[in-house]
């Protein structure tokens, strides 16, 4: 008799399917995302990331809440450069419960490489709460030198230099900030440090270089120049007008007349070269050459009161103090403001 029952049971359940009755929605099934998870462990374990990802996309839609799934899926965003979408899980992940330092590192990174300082800051606290240890200060020194916050970027490059003193970046950086608040004097040695530990910064010798020029350090200025043209720094033109002047400033007459009569060949009429080189011979006593090269600036500028003013003034130091006197009168003439070098026996600019 039970056994009748229970067939009859289940004959009026046939019958009712059959009359009609509306089928009930089927809940997700939790084993179709596990399903597309493992496919899409397959497909990147065999290198195959992009096959891989859709996979993965197709298991985080029965379930978004699987953190197996978005574990897997953060890491390939990011190795298929979709940096953005690989921070947005890694963020899901930690939303759920897994705060772990490895995530919030990630975030540090991700937020670093897609310049949102803000989020830099907030993920480098929140992953040295759980990890004391974590290395972030780097990081943070670098976001704030960008927002041109230059004393907590000193305070933080500082800490990082600590935390890893082999990164020559945090001194270089150090550097920068002393440079871009003009204490030329202060950054020196940051800039010694950083090229120390990463020789083959040939733009940080460069950079070394001009710093020294600025404060009159003429020899440290070409020797920092010479050393990034060496370690393959381009040579183009105003690399070696630089370089040029570092060797008229160190007194090396010769080479420095070399170097700049090469940028002449490019740009004749370039009127700071020529009249760098004039003044160079002027200041050596060769004012025969100082006088040609100022010749040169009044083939392209007529009206150049101050070339007409050192020419009378390189014919008075030739002895002709007549006709030195009347080319200088001639230029206060043309340029009133010349008459205080007059006075003083100056050249202009100075």
């Amino acid at each position: 008799m039970l056994k009748t029952m229970t067939i009859g049971l289940m004959a009026i359940s046939t019958v009712s399917f059959a009359g009609g009755l509306q089928e009930p929605v089927k809940p997700i099934n939790p084993d179709s995302s596990n399903f597309y998870l493992q496919k899409g462990i397959t497909e990147k374990d065999a290198g195959r990331l992009q096959v891989s990802l859709k996979h993965f996309e197709k298991a985080i839609s029965f379930d978004a809440g699987n953190k197996a799934v978005l574990a897997q899926l953060a890491p390939v965003y990011y190795d298929l450069r979709k940096y953005q979408q690989s921070k947005d899980t890694y963020k899901q992940l930690v939303d759920l419960g897994d705060a772990s330092a490895a995530n919030y590192q990630q975030l540090v990174n991700l937020s670093f490489n897609l310049k949102q300082p803000d989020d830099v800051i907030l993920y480098a606290g929140k992953l040295k709460s759980v990890d004391p240890s974590a290395r972030v200060s780097f990081y943070v020194g670098k976001v704030h030198y960008e927002q041109e916050n230059y004393g907590e970027a000193i305070k933080y490059l500082t800490a990082a230099g600590k935390e890893d003193p082999a990164n020559a970046e945090a001194p270089y950086m150090i550097a920068r900030s002393y440079a871009d608040m003009l204490n030329y004097k202060q950054c020196i040695p940051f800039f010694q440090k950083a090229i120390e530990l990463d020789a083959s910064k040939n733009n940080w010798m460069y950079e070394l270089g001009l710093i020294y020029y600025a404060i009159h350090e003429d020899k440290q200025a070409l020797k920092y120049i010479l050393m990034a043209g060496e370690k393959g720094y381009k040579k183009d033109n105003e690399y070696l007008e630089n370089l040029g002047i570092a060797y008229l400033n160190s007194g090396n007459l010769e080479e420095g007349v070399k170097i700049l009569g090469e940028i002449l060949k490019k740009r004749p009429s370039d009127l700071n070269v020529l009249n760098m080189v004039a003044e160079a011979y002027y200041y050596k006593g060769k004012y025969q050459q100082a006088m040609d090269y100022w010749d040169q600036v009044l083939v392209y500028d007529m009206q150049n009161a101050s070339a007409v003013y050192m020419i009378g003034m390189c014919y008075q130091k030739k002895g002709d103090k007549d006709k030195g006197q009347q080319l200088c009168d001639k230029a206060i003439q043309m340029d009133p403001s010349l008459a205080a070098l007059k006075q003083k026996k100056s050249m202009p600019g100075m």
